[in-house]
């Protein structure tokens, strides 16, 4: 009734998956239907696909290289494919961010704000030179 933006994020009880990508996107696709039927306008959702939550590290790639199929913290995703402690994980993160806009995200959260705001706007920046005409 506020008209507040909501965040709704995947997650799972556990990573067992037949199929990762499609049962992720049915996954939102019901979370999505959920958040109708409550009177959320789709226009006031944010979608998280829930990077790091009952996931493995291989899925986890999987949806962050697959983001615009949904139209991406220091996650243990970075530490893993890295091989770093949480201290160190500034770099993957703002990889994570410029790839996460480059393919369509519209929304990051993220610890280190400045940071991850410069990636993001030179993400767009270069998204907006590769579509010539696109407004700015």
């Amino acid at each position: 009734q506020s008209g507040a933006a909501c965040c709704l994020m995947h997650n799972r009880k556990s990573a067992e998956y037949s199929d990762f990508m499609p049962e992720l996107l049915e996954d939102l696709r019901g979370t999505l239907d959920l958040a109708a039927a409550a009177g959320i306008a789709r226009e006031r959702i944010i979608l998280d696909p829930g990077i790091g939550f009952a996931k493995s590290c291989e899925q986890n790639l999987t949806a962050m290289h697959r983001l615009d199929e949904l139209a991406a913290s220091r996650k243990s995703v970075i530490g893993l494919s890295l091989g770093l402690p949480v201290e160190e994980r500034l770099e993957g993160t703002l990889a994570t961010t410029a790839i996460g806009v480059l393919r369509g995200a519209t929304f990051v959260r993220v610890h280190d704000v400045k940071e991850n705001l410069r990636a993001a706007r030179m993400a767009l920046a270069i998204r907006r030179e590769a579509r010539p005409g696109e407004g700015a």
